[in-house]
C-alpha cells in the first residue's frame, strides 16, 4: 500500500501556470493550458506545426490522414501530464527527493519538473521542416530535425528567450537537456525524458491513436487510459529511477506494441505510401 506521504497534487509555478484555457481535441477531449503556456502555443515558431501534415502525403492513400504537428504535440504535452501527475501521486516523495538534487530544481522539484515535461511535450516536434519525416533524410541530411529542435528551444533567438521570460531564467536550458538526452541529461532526468520519448511514451501513443483516428482505421488503439493509471516508479539497484507498470497493465502494453507493429505494416510502410516518400525526396534533390 502506498504511503499517504508519497501523495502529491500537480503544482504549479506561479498563478500565470495554472491550466485556465481549453482546447478540444478529438483523442483527449478537452486539453488545458495556461497563459504562460500559451504564450509559446501561440509563437510563430510552434503555430507553424499548423501547416505541416504529421504523415506527409499519406492523405493520398487514406484521405482523411490531413491531421497536423500542432494538433499531435498538444496531444503529447497532455499525455505526458497524465503520466507524470500519476507517477507523482504514487511516489511523489521519491521523485521529488531526487529531483531536488538538479541545479535549479531545489526550490520547488515538482512543480519545475512538471513544467519541464509539459515543454518536451510540446516541443518534441518543433524542429520538423514541411512534410515531417517524408523528406527529412534530404532537408535534415546532416542532423535530423531533433538537433534543429534542440537548437530552436535552447537559443535565445529563437524560442529560448521566450521560455525563460514565460517560466524563469535557465528554463530553456534545463528543457534542452530533457530533450537531448544521453550526457548531456542529469541522470535524474531521465525518468521525465521516457514520460515523453521512451518505451511507454507520450509520444508514441499520442501518434498511434491520432493516426488511427484519422486514417480511419483500427489498428493503433489501445487502452491507453488503463496504460497510465497502471504506470508505476520504480528504483533500481543504482538508484536510478525507471518507468515500469503495475501487473494489471501488463495487457495495455502488449497492446501498444501489437498496434505499433499493425499501423507500421498497414499505414506507415503502405507500398504507395512509400513511393510517394521516394517522389518526394526525388523532387528535392532534383537540381
Amino acid at each position: 500500500m502506498v504511503s499517504v506521504s508519497q501523495f502529491r497534487q500537480p503544482e504549479f509555478l506561479s498563478e500565470g501556470d495554472f491550466p485556465r484555457f481549453r482546447i478540444r481535441c478529438p483523442i483527449h477531449g478537452f486539453i488545458r493550458f495556461s497563459e504562460n503556456e500559451r504564450k509559446i502555443i501561440d509563437h510563430p515558431i510552434f503555430r507553424r506545426l499548423r501547416h505541416i501534415r504529421q504523415l506527409a502525403l499519406t492523405d493520398l492513400v487514406y484521405p482523411g490522414a490531413t491531421h497536423s504537428r500542432f494538433e499531435h504535440s498538444l496531444g503529447v504535452m497532455e499525455l505526458a501530464t497524465q503520466a507524470f501527475d500519476q507517477l507523482a501521486a504514487k511516489r511523489g516523495a521519491l521523485l521529488e527527493d531526487r529531483l531536488k538534487k538538479v541545479a535549479g530544481l531545489g526550490k520547488n522539484p515538482l512543480a519545475i519538473a512538471r513544467q519541464l515535461v509539459r515543454m518536451a511535450g510540446l516541443l518534441h516536434d518543433v524542429g520538423h521542416a514541411c512534410f515531417s519525416h517524408a523528406a527529412e533524410t534530404v532537408i535534415h541530411a546532416e542532423s535530423g530535425h531533433e538537433a534543429f529542435t534542440y537548437k530552436l528551444v535552447e537559443e535565445k533567438e529563437f524560442l529560448g528567450a521566450e521560455l525563460d521570460s514565460a517560466f524563469f531564467a535557465g528554463f530553456s536550458e534545463l528543457l534542452g537537456k530533457v530533450l537531448r538526452g544521453g550526457a548531456a541529461m542529469p541522470p535524474q532526468f531521465k525518468v521525465l525524458k521516457d514520460v515523453v520519448s521512451g518505451e511507454m511514451d507520450a509520444d508514441r501513443s499520442d501518434y498511434l491513436l491520432r493516426d488511427s483516428l484519422h486514417c480511419g482505421v483500427e489498428y493503433g488503439r489501445f487502452d491507453h487510459p488503463r496504460m497510465v493509471q497502471c504506470l508505476e516508479l520504480h528504483e533500481s539497484d543504482g538508484g536510478a529511477l525507471e518507468i515500469g507498470l503495475s501487473r494489471d497493465g501488463l495487457h495495455t502494453f502488449e497492446a501498444l506494441i501489437l498496434a505499433r507493429y499493425q499501423m507500421n505494416t498497414q499505414v506507415y510502410y503502405h507500398r504507395i505510401r512509400r513511393i510517394f516518400d521516394y517522389y518526394l525526396c526525388q523532387y528535392f534533390t532534383a537540381k
